[in-house]
């Protein structure tokens, strides 16, 4: 049979593995960092209304621009990043990940570099990979924290011109000040300049405030959201970015034509009329994920700051045997390749309890 290796692939990708979680059928499921709550009847009734509507012409092309969408989004930013953003400041996609994707295809591809600060999201270099753009990976401490001097001087040495600074950072879950983003940004114009693109795709968790306020009079600078998780939609796969109006009118010439379903973004309009309600569910998280978070320092573990909804613990001498045992008892949790951690997604308090059970009798046969 034919494998890849038998295949004119690109050598970049060569002896790479795919993006992916298991997709396990076990009681409690806390791997992929998925709000665990349905969408409200009332939501799930306004989704079928939209689409619905939609249908009637689904044999025309969707709005190429998705102007209202984007117009909603940024209402949407505006109430809640304390910052005021208009339909030109922001582009939207399927998912997070093809908002990068369209940055690394605008501003990356061959001859050109991305860095970020790894233990990070993984598909930050993946997506480089995929269009050609060189990966550095920078430092971060062992705290997990980006070490800020390192951090300048892998920027000054290597002159990327894009730059990823994830916050909340997953997997670790720990968030980035402000202050680090702009001396990496400004680093970032010295040495290039060059693209800083911010990740908040679990922002709405954090205990503090968004980072769009430094967007004004920063035009090389991207953030970067989604509507996976505060939104409860991951099945939705919508993401967007607030930027520059330069930066919007920049990713469309790379996007493909009509990229966004009019069902999509139907339902993603909907949603967006729930934000009160579905924002209410983040706070539930909030509270479970730092229950989380002293329970498992109580138990013993090391456990990472989090501002997002999943927090990651440890240390493990053996992160695979611990990651088996606990899904031996019914509950999987996401084994990222960070030595000696593992990491858990908050749940439903009776989700968490489970999970919290799990590690308790693990702690002890550790101990043993």
């Amino acid at each position: 049979m034919t494998g890849i290796d038998d295949l004119p692939v690109r050598d970049e990708l060569r002896g790479k593995s795919p993006y992916g979680a298991p997709q396990l059928d076990v009681p409690v499921r806390l791997n992929t960092n998925e709000n665990p709550y349905p969408l409200p009847e009332p939501l799930v009734e306004r989704i079928a209304e939209r689409v619905r509507e939609a249908a009637r012409n689904l044999n025309r092309y969707p709005d190429r621009d998705a102007v209202q969408l984007r117009t909603e989004l940024a209402k949407y930013l505006t109430k809640t990043g304390h910052h005021d953003l208009g339909v030109e400041n922001v582009w939207a996609a399927n998912g997070s990940n093809e908002v990068i994707q369209q940055l690394l295809q605008t501003f990356g591809g061959p001859g050109r570099t991305a860095i970020g600060f790894e233990p990070s999201y993984s598909m930050h270099a993946l997506i480089a990979r995929g269009t050609g753009t060189g990966w550095i990976s920078g430092p971060r401490g062992e705290d997990f924290t980006i070490d800020l001097a390192a951090a300048e001087r892998a920027i000054a040495e290597h002159k990327p011109d894009v730059v990823f600074i994830t916050t909340p950072n997953n997997p670790t879950g720990n968030a980035v000040p402000p202050e680090t983003v702009l001396a990496l940004y400004e680093a970032a114009q010295a040495a290039k300049p060059s693209m800083v693109v911010v990740d908040e795709a679990y922002i709405e968790f954090s205990h503090g405030d968004s980072l769009l306020p430094l967007l004004e009079g920063r035009p090389n600078l991207v953030i970067s959201r989604t509507m996976s998780k505060a939104f409860g939609a991951a099945g939705l796969r919508l993401g967007y970015l607030a930027a520059d109006p330069a930066v919007v009118d920049a990713v469309q010439l790379v996007r493909l034509p009509y990229h966004l379903s009019a069902v999509t973004q139907a339902t993603a309009l909907a949603a967006l009329e729930h934000t009160d309600t579905l924002l209410g569910y983040v706070e539930q998280l909030k509270t479970e994920r730092d229950r989380l978070v002293t329970e498992l320092r109580a138990i013993g573990y090391d456990v990472t700051e989090s501002d997002a909804n999943f927090v990651q613990f440890g240390r493990f001498t053996d992160t695979q045997a611990a990651w088996r045992r606990i899904l031996d008892y019914g509950v999987l949790v996401r084994d990222n390749g960070v030595p000696g951690r593992l990491r858990v997604s908050a749940g439903t308090p009776e989700e968490n309890d489970a999970f919290l059970d799990a590690v308790r009798e693990l702690k002890k046969e550790l101990d043993a």
